[in-house]
């Protein structure tokens, strides 16, 4: 057998890489390098031209031609093939010890189409992720992966990573033109490559950059890009099917929220699983909310500063890892809410920061660029490359990971130019006014578009202010003369403040502040509300929300019962973090999550954390049993007060409706003494009243002054109703009665 020795290379003028290509390629800043490098005709056949740094050498292989290519130095490797058109080709690529053989990325056509590149362009495109990043896929009949990412101002990008040894030279990407998208099909390589991008930024200098729409990152503090594939096959068919039949405002939504990698520390995606979907299923939570999961560098941030934001964090495992525990969640009938926060991103200089060399994802006035509490950049959301970014990136969540729902972070620091400035600080808007349009503008755009793909998805703004509209259609104008923002939910950050200042009083001092607690009723239908007891109540020194109370240990959990009690039964949907469900004393803390020992039998308080507890699961199951407790929260004809002006007696009272008309009646009685023979007024029509609900019974660790008999009304009527029923009010307590 004999074997084919290598044809040798002819040297002609043409073959080589010019020396104006050749410095670009070497310094990064060549726009076109498929034009140079890979096969071209040339006059007296075909020129093949190839940059590999660390190469011993570089043979072609085309069919029964064997062509080892001349050393040109730095790199460069070129040839001329006596062929009278460009062949099928592979190249041999000797290193020391080892020879690659592998297809030559400069003979492949673009993998983005017109179409990807004109809704790029336009700020239009809803599945961006399955444009830019990196994606395993066939081009032209071989594997390998193709890579693209946004750089206009750019002067080059190359490709860095373990498939290369870091060496981004060989690996230059092409430029297709105005879109500003620099693009690179790699042959041979598949899921699993670590990479980043490299950039040459308009100064000529270089950074090197992980992926913005990279979908798997390394573990932090390593902040490389990994190319991924999903194999995940969802089973949660029915979930999806039904999630869209009831709209949200007309249905339970009790919520539950988490902060994945503490809740149960050490923890993977997949052990969570295991344990977190029937932890809240046995709660009767309906929802579970999520403390951000995109990746994030640095823990403490709880995940409000990300820098993947395509990316679910590492820490806890891969994005199909992810995914598999969503889909417990959905298999055991509850939702999957996600923090969102597309108001800002750090500066960290491998991330999203001047990315390409100038402000690109930020905005370029450095003064609207700047966050000002929290030390990192605000998005540009008037450039629609960016708005698209900020868009797709919600679709994708819903879309890919079956994410039900969005809490939408900071939106007042978005609508507001002047937030937490200074004058001098701000310029305002074209028509003098102090809202961001831009901002404005995007959330709109966001909303609309998530609502139309992706139905049964919510969305819950975290809104601070007053400002007009946050969860009115987008098409609605109101009397600022914008359109509603378009949310499904506003948290009710009002409610969440006064009633919380309310209950920190000591009860002799309460009837000065009664307007605290019945305030919110004056708004409670401006917006579609949820009342959160959020991770922000419980920490930097505000206390957990037991530890909040006046009085005893006694006390403070009778108050803390009687608070949930009220809460559940006030209009809005319900927000809980967890290890306020069984009365945590100590504030969270991130690095050990909640203090699960309280509930241990073996300590000697464990009851009375399980009394708050099993209140907790009773009030889910209760609630959910109850249609006029989440059927109208949107409707005023759902509510009406019984007594909300008997500040002497610490009382509040209310009805709240069905549908249909069946009424719950709620008490709320904040003092720490038991009130005998109570009138309050009642409908004349319902025959007696039954008690379904009462924190002070004694296996919630109360006194246990409880109404186990059927209330019949009497014909002393009281608060301008024709009827009565006359109660003992327990202490600190919260009670409900349903028509018996």
């Amino acid at each position: 057998m004999t074997t084919k020795k290598p044809a040798a290379p002819q040297q002609v003028p043409g073959a080589a890489v010019s020396r104006t290509d050749r410095e670009r390629l070497l310094h990064g800043t060549h726009h076109d390098p498929h034009s140079v490098l890979g096969a071209h005709p040339v006059r007296g056949g075909v020129a093949v031209r190839a940059l590999r740094p660390s190469a011993r050498s570089v043979t072609v292989v085309a069919d029964a031609l064997r062509a080892e290519l001349h050393d040109d130095g730095d790199g460069f490797f070129s040839g001329l093939l006596p062929l009278p058109e460009v062949p099928e080709y592979r190249l041999l690529v000797a290193h020391e010890g080892t020879v690659l053989d592998t297809e030559d990325p400069y003979r492949f056509l673009p993998t983005l189409g017109e179409l990807d590149l004109h809704l790029i362009g336009e700020g239009r495109h809803e599945q961006l992720w399955q444009a830019l990043g990196a994606h395993v896929t066939s081009h032209q009949g071989v594997a390998g992966v193709r890579f693209a990412v946004w750089a206009p101002d750019a002067r080059g990008v190359r490709i860095a990573g373990g498939f290369d040894f870091w060496d981004a030279t060989g690996f230059a990407m092409r430029s297709l033109g105005s879109s500003g998208v620099w693009e690179l099909f790699v042959p041979g390589i598949g899921e699993g490559e670590v990479y980043k991008f490299e950039i040459t930024r308009p100064d000529g200098s270089r950074t090197l950059r992980a992926d913005p729409l990279a979908r798997r990152t390394e573990t932090p503090p390593a902040t490389a890009s990994i190319v991924h594939a999903s194999h995940h096959e969802w089973a949660d068919t029915r979930w999806m099917a039904h999630r869209a039949d009831t709209p949200v405002h007309e249905a339970p939504f009790s919520v539950y929220e988490v902060h994945l990698p503490s809740w149960r520390p050490g923890l993977t995606y997949r052990e969570l699983a295991q344990e977190l979907p029937a932890y809240v299923q046995e709660m009767g939570f309906t929802h579970v909310e999520l403390m951000p999961v995109a990746e994030h560098p640095f823990g403490g941030s709880w995940g409000y500063q990300v820098t993947g934001f395509y990316a679910p964090t590492a820490r806890l495992g891969s994005p199909d890892d992810f995914k598999y525990l969503v889909d417990r969640l959905h298999q055991a009938g509850i939702g999957v809410l996600m923090d969102w926060v597309p108001a800002h991103f750090p500066r960290d200089d491998w991330a999203l920061a001047e990315f390409d060399g100038r402000p690109l994802y930020e905005h370029h006035d450095p003064l609207r660029a700047a966050h000002p509490d929290w030390g990192t950049l605000e998005f540009d959301f008037g450039r629609r490359e960016v708005r698209n970014f900020l868009v797709a990136n919600a679709v994708y969540w819903c879309e890919e990971f079956h994410i039900d729902g969005l809490r939408v972070d900071a939106v007042a620091s978005m609508l507001y130019l002047d937030y937490s400035r200074e004058p001098g600080q701000w310029t305002p808007n074209e028509h003098g006014g102090r809202e961001n349009l831009d901002a404005v503008a995007f959330l709109q755009e966001m909303n609309a578009t998530v609502y139309r793909r992706c139905p049964g998805v919510i969305t819950i703004a975290e809104e601070s202010t007053a400002w007009d509209g946050v969860t009115r259609p987008t098409h609605h104008r109101g009397p600022s003369g914008f359109g509603g923002l378009g949310f499904g939910l506003k948290w009710n950050m009002g409610w969440m403040h006064d009633s919380l200042q309310y209950i920190q009083h000591e009860p002799v001092h309460r009837r000065y502040h009664h307007h605290e607690m019945t305030f919110s009723m004056v708004y409670a239908y401006s917006e579609n509300y949820v009342l959160p007891i959020s991770h922000d109540e419980v920490v930097h020194g505000k206390q957990a929300l037991v530890s909040k109370m006046p009085g005893d240990w006694w006390q403070q959990r009778a108050n803390h019962r009687a608070y949930l009690g009220f809460m559940w039964a006030h209009p809005g949907k319900q927000l809980l973090f967890m290890g306020q469900e069984f009365a945590q004393g100590a504030e969270w803390s991130e690095a050990h999550g909640p203090d699960w020992w309280l509930l241990d039998p073996s300590y000697g308080a464990a009851a009375d954390h399980r009394g708050v507890r099993e209140l907790v699961r009773d009030l889910n199951t209760r609630y959910r049993d109850t249609p006029a407790l989440w059927q109208r929260d949107t409707d005023p004809a759902g509510f009406q007060w019984i007594t909300g002006d008997a500040a002497d007696d610490n009382v509040v009272a209310f009805l709240r409706l069905d549908a249909d008309g069946n009424p719950l009646l709620a008490i709320s009685h904040l003092s720490p003494v038991v009130r005998h023979d109570y009138l309050l007024g009642v409908p004349d029509d319902i025959p007696a009243w039954q008690e379904v609900l009462n924190t002070d019974a004694a296996r919630y660790g109360g006194s246990g002054v409880v109404h186990p008999d059927p209330v019949k009304p009497r014909s002393q009527g009281a608060h301008g109703r024709p009827a009565g029923i006359r109660l003992t009010l327990p202490p600190l307590a919260t009670v409900w009665l349903r028509p018996a």
